[in-house]
């Protein structure tokens, strides 16, 4: 049995963001239709990071690939829980706050 076990939507964050970089897609926030929210001067806006912003920005840090993700709720703020796996074997988990992007 493998001992490294990939969840689905990871698996599928990963394809996602291989084709949305061939592409050459810009990185912009978008709604569940794929627009980007826009503000009252048409420049775009967001409140906080995704998912995948997240991912990107902890394997970066961390040298770390991320294996799995849950996104809960903590004292009614948004925070993904990611586990992510070093070269070495390591398994870390970190909290990144949605609305700050802040990583603990």
């Amino acid at each position: 049995m493998n001992p490294l076990r990939y969840s689905l939507p990871v698996l599928l964050l990963a394809a996602l963001s291989s084709l949305a970089g061939a592409q050459g897609l810009p990185a912009t926030a978008t709604g569940g239709n794929g627009s980007a929210e826009r503000g009252v001067d048409g420049a775009a806006q967001r409140d906080g990071i995704s998912l995948d912003e997240a991912v990107r920005m902890a394997e970066a840090q961390l040298h770390a690939r991320v294996v799995r993700t849950d996104v809960v709720d903590e004292d009614g703020r948004k925070v993904y829980v990611l586990k992510l796996l070093s070269e070495g074997g390591r398994v870390i988990t970190v909290r990144v706050d949605a609305a700050s992007g802040r990583m603990r």
